[in-house]
C-alpha cells in the first residue's frame, strides 16, 4: 500500500511597514504558526537588513527582488501579507513574480501614484507630497529626529513619538534616510489600477476606518479599481492599525489565509495573543 504523502505547510510571507521591522508580525507570526511556515522579511535598511547598496535610486522592483531572493527554497508559491510600505512590495512581488505568489493581504497599501492619476483625489495627493517632502527638508537640514517626529505623529498620531521610549526614537531617526528613499520608490512605480487588475489571485484589501486622508483615499480607489477583490474597513483602526489593533486585525488574516492555504487549522487562534506584542512593536 502505497503511503500518502505528507502535506506540506503553505509558507507565509510578512512585510513590514516604513520605520518598522519584522518584529511588528510576531503575534500574527503566534497565531499562524501552528498552520503556517511563516517567513518575515525585512527591506533594505530596516531591522538586519543592509542598506540598499545600488548607484541608482531604490525602487519597488528591487524590494521584491530581494523578498524573491528569500524564496529561493520554498517550494511552489507563497502567501504575502504587507502592511503600509510592505503592503506596496506585497503588490509589485505579486506584479512582478506572479507564479510564485498564491494570495495577498495588503493593509492600507501608499500607493501614492494611484492619488496623483485621479482628479478627484488632489488634496489627498497634495498631502502625500507634503509628507515626504517634510521628511527630506528636515533630512536635509540635519535633523533626523524631527523627520521621524513628523513621519510618525503623520501616520500614528500626534502623541505616538512622546509614547516612545529613547532606543526606539534612536532607531526610528536612523532609519528615516530609507523611508526618504520610500516616498522616492512609491512615486517612480509605474504599477497601476490596470496591473493589479489583472492578477488573479485572491486579495484582501484592508483599511482603519480612522485612518488618515491619504490612505483611506488609496483603499476607496482600489475598492473601485479592483471590485473582484475582498474590501474591509476595520472600525477604531488608524494606519498603524496591524500593530497598535493585532488582536482585530491578525484573526481576519488567519481567517482569509487559511481559507486559500493547501493547509487547514487544526485548532482556533488566540487574538487575545496579539494586544501585548503590539504596544511594543511600534518601531
Amino acid at each position: 500500500m502505497t503511503p500518502t504523502p505528507t502535506r506540506q505547510p503553505a509558507t507565509v510571507v510578512l512585510l513590514h511597514s516604513s520605520a518598522s521591522s519584522a518584529r511588528q508580525w510576531q503575534a500574527l507570526v503566534q497565531q499562524l504558526q501552528p498552520h503556517m511556515h511563516c517567513l518575515p522579511v525585512e527591506l533594505h535598511g530596516h531591522g538586519a537588513q543592509g542598506n540598499w547598496p545600488g548607484h541608482r535610486s531604490l525602487s519597488l522592483a528591487d524590494e521584491a527582488a530581494l523578498v524573491a531572493a528569500e524564496l529561493g527554497r520554498e517550494a511552489g508559491s507563497v502567501h504575502v501579507v504587507g502592511h503600509s510600505y510592505g503592503a506596496a512590495v506585497a503588490l509589485k512581488l505579486a506584479a512582478q513574480y506572479p507564479g510564485r505568489v498564491r494570495s495577498v493581504v495588503a493593509y492600507e497599501p501608499v500607493l501614492f501614484r494611484l492619488l496623483q492619476g485621479d482628479l478627484h483625489s488632489r488634496r489627498e495627493a497634495e498631502e502625500a507630497l507634503a509628507l515626504g517632502e517634510g521628511v527630506r527638508s528636515r533630512l536635509a537640514d540635519g535633523r533626523a529626529h524631527a523627520a521621524a517626529q513628523h513621519f510618525m505623529s503623520y501616520w500614528a498620531g500626534a502623541d505616538a513619538w512622546q509614547a516612545l521610549p529613547q532606543p526606539r526614537r534612536e532607531a526610528a531617526a536612523l532609519r528615516m534616510p530609507c523611508v526618504a528613499s520610500h516616498f522616492d520608490a512609491l512615486y517612480a512605480e509605474p504599477m497601476g489600477l490596470k496591473q493589479l487588475a489583472q492578477l488573479r489571485l485572491p486579495m484582501l484589501f484592508a483599511t482603519g476606518s480612522r485612518t488618515t486622508a491619504v490612505a483611506r483615499r488609496i483603499g476607496e480607489l482600489l475598492r473601485m479599481g479592483l471590485p473582484t477583490a475582498r474590501h474591509e474597513v476595520l472600525h477604531g483602526l488608524g494606519h498603524m492599525g496591524p500593530i497598535t489593533h493585532a488582536a482585530q486585525f491578525n484573526p481576519l488574516v488567519v481567517q482569509f489565509l487559511l481559507g486559500h492555504a493547501a493547509c487547514q487549522p487544526t485548532s482556533q487562534p488566540n487574538p487575545q495573543a496579539a494586544g501585548a506584542v503590539a504596544a511594543a512593536t511600534l518601531v
